[in-house]
């Protein structure tokens, strides 16, 4: 299986979960411990080892060959806009919830006891 790696590196716990081999970023200590995993022929044991391009992964007992390669061009490119487009979203959506958060605020009065109102006092009973 090729993998294309748009980044500088991938942990490998993250590259296993986002293959699919384990679920969780924390089933990775387990999953190492269980199985041996093979990074360019050596096993290897630290989850979050830097995986680059042209590196080579292998899970014998998955029948797994993860080998890392570079995106083309095109793919980098696309890449690149996509993470421009989610990261501007992201912002827009934080403004958004500043502006409403800040909105009801003013627009809902406190639900403490109006100014105007006395404080009653406790009620006594006899013998206390």
């Amino acid at each position: 299986m090729d993998y294309k790696l748009y980044d500088e590196y991938i942990l490998l716990q993250a590259l296993l979960k986002e293959v699919g081999i384990i679920q969780s970023g924390g089933a990775i200590k387990g999953f190492l411990q269980e199985f041996p995993v093979f990074f360019n022929g050596e096993k290897e044991e630290r989850r979050r080892k830097k995986i680059r391009i042209g590196d080579v992964i292998s899970i014998p007992s998955q029948n797994a060959t993860i080998t890392i390669v570079a995106p083309t061009e095109d793919e980098q490119k696309q890449y690149e806009e996509d993470k421009a487009e989610k990261e501007r979203v992201a912002k827009l959506v934080k403004q958004l919830n500043a502006q409403n958060k800040q909105g009801k605020t003013k627009a809902i009065p406190s639900a403490k006891t109006p100014k105007n109102k006395k404080k009653k006092a406790p009620v006594r009973f006899p013998g206390t």
